[in-house]
């Protein structure tokens, strides 16, 4: 369901999550407060304003309060992030998320209202490093404490044989959800699906048992 988002601060993460709601057919309202950044992006979203996210006055004003949705990016300004956040909430803004730069700018953010607090530096390193623990890695998603979901390049082992001969769930307690292949995705893929060379194969389970891929 396509809905409006305001998206407040368009440094990296904030400018990204607005060009990727646009791609998705969300209407976004982009808002920072240097002039430059907002005339950067105007092309790319529905609106853009330059303005003092801090401000509730300047919020209500732009009509934040009739939003469903908001992402607080705010980068630099912790102030002015959790200010940012608590006057959304204040004008009735059902779902606000707000990214964090530590635990307690987190902790702060969920204390004056952050519906959903995400730390984007601390979760892509976590990508990261799971992409030198496994080889071939694409992608890996923390689903709860040491367990995760990962998105491999098939070994040159797996090729041409099937997920039941693979036997991943029995041998490492891995289950495959999924199968790309080109442009298009098997969820819950049978296990007669034969593995080619440019597949990538998404598995979840417990990160030591994901790792021992790599071995």
């Amino acid at each position: 369901m396509h809905t409006s988002v305001l998206v407040i601060g368009l440094g990296r993460f904030g400018a990204a999550a607005a060009r990727e709601l646009m791609v998705l057919g969300h209407e976004v309202l982009a808002v920072d407060r240097d002039e430059a950044i907002v005339n950067e992006i105007a092309a790319e979203v529905t609106h853009a304003v330059q303005l003092d996210a801090a401000d509730e006055a300047a919020l209500r004003a732009i009509g934040a309060a009739e939003f469903e949705h908001a992402i607080v990016a705010i980068s630099g300004d912790t102030e002015a992030s959790i200010f940012a956040t608590m006057a959304l909430k204040k004008l009735g803004v059902p779902n606000v998320l707000a990214k964090a730069g530590s635990e307690l700018h987190g902790a702060i953010l969920e204390r004056v209202g952050a519906d959903r607090v995400v730390f984007a530096e601390r979760e892509m390193g976590q990508r990261v490093a799971h992409s030198f623990a496994v080889r071939d890695v694409v992608d890996y998603l923390d689903v709860a404490p040491r367990f995760g979901i990962v998105k491999v390049r098939p070994p040159t082992s797996w090729v041409g044989r099937s997920l039941k001969d693979l036997d991943l769930a029995v041998r490492l307690n891995l289950t495959p959800i999924a199968l790309r292949r080109g442009d298009g995705v098997t969820v819950n893929p049978h296990r007669d699906e034969v593995i080619r060379a440019d597949d990538q194969v998404l598995l979840i389970g417990k990160d030591d048992r994901l790792e021992e891929l790599g071995a």
